[in-house]
């Protein structure tokens, strides 16, 4: 299986992004049929949703470091994004 092919939640973070960044050059490129195009758009489209849900959950987690009265971060709380992982 190629990485091309691998489904998207099996990515990790990094591949998808390398992926997105494989797809953006391609289309670049302009030596894509129209219909490939399209396919390569859309799985495009989504390895960065894929990646900005990764990213926003990664930051609500950030948010929840603990404050203490002086502001300083003294430890951490379990961030729960219903289930995202």
């Amino acid at each position: 299986m190629t990485e091309q092919d691998k489904p998207i939640a099996e990515m990790s973070f990094e591949e998808a992004l390398k992926s997105l960044e494989g797809v953006v050059r391609r289309l670049e490129s302009g030596d894509v049929p129209l219909d490939e195009s399209i396919e390569l758009y859309e799985r495009g489209e989504n390895l960065r949703k894929a990646c900005q849900a990764r990213l926003d959950a990664a930051q609500a987690r950030i948010e929840k470091i603990v404050q203490g009265a002086n502001g300083q971060p003294t430890g951490t709380e379990p961030f729960d994004a219903g289930g995202a992982a």
